[in-house]
């Protein structure tokens, strides 16, 4: 078994150019599921994400139960979080919504390190809600989750506005590892070309807020910037991830 472990580890740098990534496949396996199996070993080589196979993504310090109705919460999104709670301070109590929740990582975190706010969430997948929903219950966070499309949904009266929508066009599909195009949910990623704003534009039509946050396509920092303007924000800042890329985006109301 040990040969066959070392045979697996190899071919898993190979998928993912790295002997780091792979070691740190198999020692987030091992943590949280024991000796590695010939079956989990399979679902690794096919690229299928550590998280879903475990059924845990790691997000500011908890586990998150994740599966493939919800992205896999990253590190850029945790940026976004702590962002947030930097200008809001742990004081803080007004009301936030989470647009787009997913497996609820925002949402959960927010009312977890934000104890005063009034916090709520909506995404269009059920199935997504349901994950974010045991999330809540699991670490102990009051969130208020709806159902709902925000292309379709009325205006949106809340003190904070947070979103990570979908922001990756179709044509990026054909640079994008397997391990995310064949398991993680298009509707959650994926925006057409020819509207690559689409969500952000509507949300900050909808908003009612002080503040704006949303995690962005790095291409589209200076285009996203000028649409916030237009539609009457002021202060508004793009911020760069920890990989220098432009990722963030603040706003306020004037």
């Amino acid at each position: 078994m040990k040969t066959e472990i070392e045979e697996f580890r190899k071919k898993l740098a190979e998928i993912y150019c790295s002997e780091h990534e792979a070691d740190a496949i198999i020692a987030r396996y091992t943590e949280d599921c024991g000796e590695l199996t010939r079956e989990a070993m399979q679902k690794l080589l096919d690229c299928q994400p550590i998280q879903y196979i475990t059924g845990k993504g790691y997000f500011y310090g908890r586990d998150f139960s994740v599966n493939r109705s919800t992205l896999i919460p990253r590190g850029e999104t945790e940026e976004l979080v702590q962002l947030l709670i930097r200008t809001l301070g742990t004081g803080f109590n007004g009301s936030i919504i989470d647009i787009g929740t997913g497996s609820g990582a925002i949402a959960v975190t927010l009312a977890l390190e934000l104890p005063l706010a009034d916090v709520s969430a909506i995404d269009i997948s059920e199935g997504a809600l349901e994950v974010a929903r045991q999330n809540a219950s699991e670490l102990g966070a009051k969130v208020n989750f709806e159902q709902c499309d925000v292309l379709s949904c009325g205006e949106l009266n809340y003190d904070v506005v947070v979103s990570n929508p979908p922001y990756v066009t179709m044509s990026e599909k054909a640079f994008m590892h397997r391990n995310v195009l064949e398991f993680e949910p298009h509707t959650a990623l994926f925006v057409e070309d020819s509207d690559p704003l689409l969500f952000y534009r509507t949300i900050a039509k909808k908003s009612k807020c002080r503040y704006l946050f949303f995690e962005i396509n790095e291409q589209f920092g200076v285009q996203t910037a000028e649409m916030l303007f237009e539609l009457g924000y002021s202060n508004i800042e793009i911020i760069k991830d920890i990989h220098d890329r432009n990722r963030i985006c603040r706003a306020e109301r004037k």
